[in-house]
Formats: structure tokens, C-alpha cells, sequence
């Protein structure tokens, strides 16, 4: 009866702690020690943003050797949080533990580099002087837990937890001062400019297509990306996937002629769940744990330019847009924007929202809008397109090009930052290691699979100002409520559906908490109080952000109708959830760019355990030991009353 109560008990407890690095649950030793270690990360230079000019014949070496130094830094960061006992009371034994090894490994793969460019062209100058990385506590990295506080709006400690409340069930990060308050920013986010649009409609990735590849920046390499997509649209997106591979493919896009791929980090909930990527490359071995949330809603629009027309995407064009690498490398490529529903009049760059109750969490991308004319790709995936300027114009030399607005929604609650995220879970985007789940790190990627037919009704559909969608045979919406032949201006060119530019969208009737108010979706007892007062916003008409790029521009309603929950549970139209053109930082040669790594192919058909309690399958696989207890303590029953029974 003992052995038995006693398997009862564990299972339960362990079945509570399950989660983190390589299954070690957040709250051991290891987490601990994280904690007070202040999350330390490992800084590297970007290399394969500096690679701008790559011979074609060695690209695919230099991009393997590329994922080679994202593997390195992974297993280094893994090491660094493994031994953070010892290096808390000795951080110098960092260098040989740690720094050191990786250095060395660095400048082996760098010579490699340096060879297989120098074979097909003129060998790169200096190269090896990429090699050496830093140890950077986590008030020194650029984004992070710092004594100043954040221009987003939550540079305040939130939840009174400091700078290192709640580690995330992985064990790196994300922390309580990644959150703040939506009520607490300013408005920020331009008025949107008129002009046609072109909606295709690519479900929510309801088949649960993930993987932890990334086709674009490591072609070849499985687990390129060090962090799991989610994937709409092509259906047979992985590594390895050919230009034929993808032309080839099924879409989940409502409009066959669009094949095209759209993928970006999949958003986890830090609630001890497993999934099946919990052992795996990609996931949980690398601090991407937790359960995968399916989005509500995903709205894929294209847009014009403000200073005039747009020529065609031309076929299999690349494009990624942010960094996920932005905590190490700094801003300058960072362009993630995270909202609330009936507030995206106010963006955040570097925090995750804090959504009041019946608002929902809105994260966007605004892709590059010019195009170099020439080339579908370029040697760090980003100087063969640009951002236009605040006026729309695009780079001398470069083409407008419809512009990709990504608008992903998710149900998710408010997490209660006081207790760490354990009455309401964190909620986080995965991430490389060393990047600790920084909202700032998160970017979302594009290949055009359109076909040529299609591409060319969407391009006139913008030009002519029409907004059209599936399923109305290109001629589209004129913007007035009528419908336009192809050619025929609109009336006014003017979407009536645009909110003014004073106007802010309708909120929820709970969207003004009082002062002390902790905004959530529910109520939590115990939950503690919250200063609604703003934490160094940015001022009306300026970026809530920590980086001088403007912030991406809200829409007009021009994509299909959005909707928020009210306090009843009816919903009511959001009025600030289409997609518009956005001023953006400038794509320098020499600015940082995202790469990528890994060659431990992660098992086949990863897909997430059910959502919710999980199906019967993973139930029964963690309940058997508790199963067989009782089947022990009742046994040891029997016999008791047995023995009782010969006494007497």
C-alpha cells in the first residue's frame, strides 16, 4: 500500500514539474541558478550579416557553415546555463568553460568560409576577427532586464518581480519586464494612407505544420532556424524544399494561385505542457517548451505605395523582415509590433502586451515594399529589398512593390506577472537560445509563389485602388461600398471605412482599468496590483519603442471584417486591424542580418498534443505510473483483509 500511495504521488509531482532544458523543469536548481545569475546571454557578431557579397557557386558551403556557428552558440548557451552554480560563484570560469571553446570553434568555421568564398571569388579580408564572442550580464544586453526603464511603456517592474520575474518554462526567459501595460502606451502608429489593397485568405495553420527549419537563410540544414513556425499557404515548406518542390505544392491558401509560403515563430504558452517537441531539436532542448497556441485569426494583405504604383513581385522573391537575433545585435533590423485588439493605434516594439479584458493579442509584420529590380535573394537576405522612406519613395535604383502586412491574433490571457506566470502563463514567442524570448527578436519570412496570372490581378487591383479578395474574380471593392471594373478609379480613391486621423478604434468596455487595475481577460484573485500610469511612452505620434525606427502603420478596414470581444461576449467591429504602408528603418550592407543553423534533424511529423488536456494517447502515457499505484495500494488492501479474516 506504501510503494503504491507513494507512485501515486510521484507521478503526480513529476507530471506538475515536467518542462525546460533537456526536462529539467524551470523551478530546479538550474532555473534557480538562472535567476539569480540575472540570465546572462552570448553575444556573437552576426557574420552573415556582414557576408553582403557571396559568389553564387558558394553560397550553399557558406550557408551551412553559417548554421554551423548558430549550432555552436546554442550548445555554448546550453553549457553557460548548465553550469550557472559554478559560474555564479566564479563568472571568470566562464572563459575556459564556455568562451574559449566556442571562440575556437568560431575561427575554424570562419577559415572554412573564408576558403569556400575565396575558391569562387576574392577571399574576404579580416573575417577571423569575428570569432571572439562575449558574455553579457543582462543588464548590459541591448533590450534587456536594464536599470533603465524601457520606452515601451513598461520600464516599471511589473507584478513587483524585477528584473527577473519568471524564467519561462524553458528556463530562458521570457521575465516579467517583457510585458506592459497596452493602457499605458501612447497612441504611436500612423494613419493609414488610401489606396487598393489585395486580401488572400491562408487559414490559421489548423493542420498544425510546424517545423524548426528555415528554407530561406539555411536551405539544406535541418533545424536552421533553432526555433519552431508556424506555416500557411505552401504546404511543403521545409529545409530542403526545391523552387520546383514549392511550385509543386498544395496551399492552404483559399486561392489556389497562391502558393506561396508564410511562416514566423510559433507563440507558446509557459504552462508546463509538453509537447511533442519537447525532446527535440528546436524545442525544448533549446528552451522552446511550452504549448503551442493556434492563432484566431490570420490576415494576409497586400498593399500600395503612397507615392504611386507598384510593378510585380517577381517569382520565388525571399523576403524576411525583422531580426530574430535583435536582443544580441541591437535594433537596427528590428521591425516586430505587438498590440491588442481595439487598441493598434498603439504598437510595441521590444514588449509583449498586456491586454485588458475581452482584447485579444495582435502581433504584425510590414514587409519591405522596394525591390532591387535584379535579384530574389541576396547573400544575407536583405539587400536585394528595402523599406521605402516616410513619403513611400523607395531607394535609388529600387522598384515599389506591393507591400506583405502580416496581422496574427491570438486568444490569449493577460499572464500574471507576480507570481512568475503560475495563476496565468506567460506567453512568449520561441526563439534562439541566446535570444531569451525577446519580443523584439520576432520577424516573419515570405517566399512568392504566386502565379503569374494572379500577381498581375493583384497589382492592378492596388494600382486602381480596388481591395480585392478570394472568391471576387479581381474586380474587387472600390472602396465605396460599390464595385469597380479594373482601370476605373474609385470614388475619391478614399476607403470610407478609414477611421479619421483623430479618431481613436472602439475599445472594450473594460479598456479603462482603474489606476491600481491589473489588466487581464479575468479577474485573479490574489493577483497584484498594477500603476496604470505610463512608463516612459512615447509621446503622441512617435514610436512606443527603443529604437528610432518609425513603427509600422495601422490600416483601414479594408481586409475583412475583425472582430473584439465585448464584455457580454458578443463581439463588435474593430475598426484598426487592416494593413497600411509603414516608414521603416533603412536595410544598410552592413547592418546586422539574421542567419541560421543546426544539422540535428529534429524527429518526423512533429505536430503539437491536443490543445487543452491533451488527448488520450499523452494521457495515458503520463497517467500509467499512478495507474499502477492504485492497482498496488488496492492489492495491499486485499491482503490486509485477507490477513484479518485467517486471525479472526
Amino acid at each position: 500500500m506504501l510503494g503504491g500511495g507513494g507512485l501515486v504521488a510521484a507521478n503526480v509531482y513529476a507530471s506538475a514539474s515536467e518542462g525546460g532544458w533537456s526536462g529539467q523543469g524551470s523551478g530546479g536548481a538550474a532555473g534557480a541558478s538562472l535567476r539569480s545569475a540575472g540570465m546572462a546571454t552570448i553575444d556573437c557578431p552576426d557574420v552573415g550579416a556582414r557576408l553582403t557579397d557571396v559568389p553564387e557557386a558558394a553560397r550553399g558551403d557558406v550557408d551551412r557553415e553559417l548554421a554551423q556557428l548558430d549550432q555552436q552558440i546554442a550548445e555554448a548557451y546550453q553549457r553557460l546555463q548548465q553550469s550557472a552554480d559554478a559560474l555564479r560563484q566564479d563568472p571568470k570560469a566562464a572563459d575556459n568553460s564556455v568562451m574559449n571553446p566556442l571562440k575556437d570553434k568560431r575561427a575554424a568555421t570562419l577559415g572554412r568560409i573564408a576558403d569556400a568564398i575565396d575558391r569562387a571569388g576574392n577571399r574576404p579580408d579580416q573575417l577571423d576577427a569575428l570569432a571572439p564572442c562575449t558574455l553579457r550580464p543582462a543588464e548590459a544586453a541591448p533590450g534587456g532586464e536594464s536599470a533603465a526603464p524601457s520606452q515601451s511603456g513598461g520600464g516599471q517592474d511589473q507584478g513587483g518581480q524585477g528584473q527577473n520575474g519568471g524564467t519561462g518554462q524553458g528556463g530562458n526567459g521570457p521575465v516579467a519586464a517583457d510585458y506592459a501595460d497596452i493602457n499605458s502606451v501612447q497612441p504611436n502608429a500612423p494613419k493609414a494612407p488610401p489606396g487598393g489593397t489585395f486580401r488572400t485568405e491562408c487559414g490559421v495553420n489548423e493542420n498544425g505544420l510546424f517545423n524548426s527549419d528555415n528554407v530561406i537563410v539555411a536551405p539544406g540544414v535541418s533545424n536552421g532556424a533553432h526555433h519552431f513556425h508556424d506555416y500557411v499557404g505552401n504546404q511543403s515548406n521545409t529545409a530542403f524544399a526545391s523552387d520546383q518542390d514549392l511550385a509543386d505544392a498544395k496551399t492552404s491558401c483559399a486561392d489556389q494561385g497562391d502558393k506561396s509560403t508564410y511562416y514566423w515563430p510559433v507563440l507558446r504558452l509557459q504552462n508546463g505542457k509538453q509537447e511533442r517537441d519537447a525532446g527535440a531539436p528546436g524545442g525544448g532542448t533549446e528552451g522552446n517548451a511550452g504549448q503551442i497556441v493556434t492563432p484566431k485569426e490570420v490576415t494576409l494583405t497586400f498593399v500600395g505605395s503612397p507615392s504611386g504604383k507598384v510593378t510585380e513581385m517577381p517569382r520565388l522573391l525571399r523576403i524576411i523582415t525583422g531580426d530574430a537575433k535583435a536582443f544580441v545585435n541591437g535594433p537596427a533590423n528590428a521591425n516586430a509590433s505587438w498590440s491588442c485588439t481595439g487598441f493598434e493605434d498603439r504598437q510595441l516594439k521590444d514588449k509583449y502586451p498586456l491586454c485588458p479584458s475581452g482584447s485579444d493579442v495582435v502581433r504584425s509584420f510590414h514587409f519591405q515594399s522596394c525591390w532591387d529590380g535584379r535579384n530574389a535573394d541576396s547573400a544575407n537576405h536583405r539587400t536585394h529589398v528595402a523599406f521605402a522612406d516616410a513619403q513611400g519613395n523607395c531607394p535609388e535604383g529600387f522598384k515599389a512593390i506591393p507591400q506583405l502586412v502580416q496581422r496574427i491574433v491570438y486568444d490569449v490571457d493577460a499572464p500574471s506577472l507576480g507570481d512568475g506566470g503560475k495563476s496565468t502563463p506567460l506567453f512568449a514567442v520561441d526563439s534562439f537560445p541566446e535570444q531569451q524570448h525577446k519580443p523584439v527578436t520576432d520577424h516573419g519570412d515570405f517566399i512568392n509563389v504566386f502565379d503569374e496570372g494572379l500577381m498581375r490581378t493583384m497589382v492592378d487591383c492596388i494600382n486602381s485602388g480596388r481591395n480585392c479578395g478570394p472568391g471576387d474574380d479581381g474586380k474587387g471593392d472600390d472602396g465605396n461600398g460599390g464595385t469597380a471594373q479594373p482601370g476605373e478609379q474609385p470614388g475619391g480613391g478614399q476607403n470610407t471605412a478609414e477611421p479619421s486621423a483623430t479618431a481613436e478604434p472602439e475599445k472594450p468596455a473594460e479598456s479603462q482599468p482603474e489606476k491600481t487595475e491589473q489588466p487581464g481577460k479575468t479577474e485573479q484573485p490574489g493577483k497584484p496590483e498594477q500603476s496604470a500610469q505610463p512608463a516612459d511612452t512615447a509621446p503622441a505620434g512617435q514610436p512606443a519603442q527603443s529604437d528610432s525606427a518609425a513603427a509600422p502603420r495601422v490600416d483601414a478596414t479594408t481586409a475583412p471584417a475583425n472582430t473584439t470581444k465585448n464584455q457580454g461576449g458578443a463581439t463588435q467591429r474593430d475598426e484598426s486591424s487592416a494593413p497600411a504602408t509603414a516608414a521603416a528603418p533603412q536595410v544598410s550592407e552592413s547592418a546586422p542580418a539574421q542567419a541560421a543553423a543546426v544539422t540535428t534533424p529534429p524527429p518526423a511529423n512533429l505536430e503539437p498534443q491536443a490543445v487543452g488536456n491533451g488527448g488520450l494517447a499523452e494521457t495515458g502515457a503520463n497517467l500509467w505510473p499512478a495507474a499502477l499505484g492504485v492497482l498496488l495500494a488496492a492489492s495491499g488492501l486485499v491482503m490486509l483483509l485477507r490477513a484479518r479474516r485467517l486471525r479472526y
